[in-house]
C-alpha cells in the first residue's frame, strides 16, 4: 500500500523557516509530502527550497501551473495549511485565489477535500473583525481550523516564539482526517 500523501502548504510567518524539520517529521511518520508556499514564504525559504525538494522528491510549488501543464504532485489524502497568516486566512475564507496556496485551499474547500488550517497571527491581528469571521466561515465550510483552545493561541505582538508553534497538532489532525494511523516502528 502506498503511503498517504500530505500537501503541506505554508505562508510567510516565522514558523515557515522550520519546514525542513517538519517535512522530516512527517516523512518519518509515514507520509509522502509535497510542499507549497506563498510567494513571500518562497522568498524566505529560498536557501532551503532545494533541500525540501530533495527531501520530498517533488517540486516545491509557489506558482500555479499553466492550463496546459500536467499536475506534478500526487493527489492528497489531506492538505495542511500551516502557518497561515492573517492575509492567507482571510483570502482563503473569501475565496480569493491570489497565489498558489490560496488557490489550493479554495479548491480543497470547494471539492470538500480534507483540509487542516492552523493560523499563526499575533493577538493584535487576531482582534481584527474579519479574522473571526474568516475562521467561522472556514469552519462552516468543513475546514478543520486549529485555532483557540486545542490549537494555535496567539501571543502579543513581538512576544511569539516560532519554536513553540504547535506543528504536532497539525500533523495529528492530518492523520486523523486521513483516517490513517501510523504503524508503530519495531522496538529497538
Amino acid at each position: 500500500m502506498a503511503p498517504p500523501v500530505l500537501h503541506l502548504l505554508a505562508s510567510a510567518a516565522p514558523p515557515v523557516v522550520d519546514l525542513v524539520e517538519i517535512v522530516r517529521r512527517a516523512k518519518s511518520g509515514g507520509w509522502t509530502v509535497c510542499v507549497g508556499l506563498t510567494p513571500t514564504a518562497a522568498e524566505w525559504m529560498e536557501g532551503q527550497l532545494s533541500a525540501l525538494e530533495e527531501q520530498t522528491g517533488h517540486p516545491v510549488r509557489s506558482t500555479p501551473r499553466r492550463f496546459d501543464e500536467r499536475e506534478v504532485w500526487p493527489g492528497a489524502d489531506v492538505t495542511v495549511l500551516a502557518p497561515a497568516t492573517l492575509n492567507t486566512v482571510n483570502s482563503s475564507a473569501l475565496g480569493l485565489t491570489t497565489n498558489f496556496v490560496t488557490g489550493r485551499v479554495v479548491e480543497a474547500v470547494g471539492k470538500r477535500w480534507p483540509l487542516v488550517m492552523m493560523p499563526c497571527v499575533n493577538s493584535a491581528y487576531a482582534t481584527h473583525p474579519q479574522f473571526a469571521t474568516s475562521i467561522e466561515t472556514l469552519r462552516n465550510a468543513g475546514v478543520h481550523v486549529l485555532y483557540g483552545e486545542g490549537g494555535f493561541e496567539p501571543d502579543p505582538p513581538g512576544e511569539g516564539d516560532r519554536r513553540t508553534y504547535p506543528w504536532a497538532l497539525a500533523l495529528d489532525a492530518a492523520r486523523s482526517l486521513a483516517g490513517w494511523r501510523r504503524t508503530p516502528a519495531p522496538p529497538g
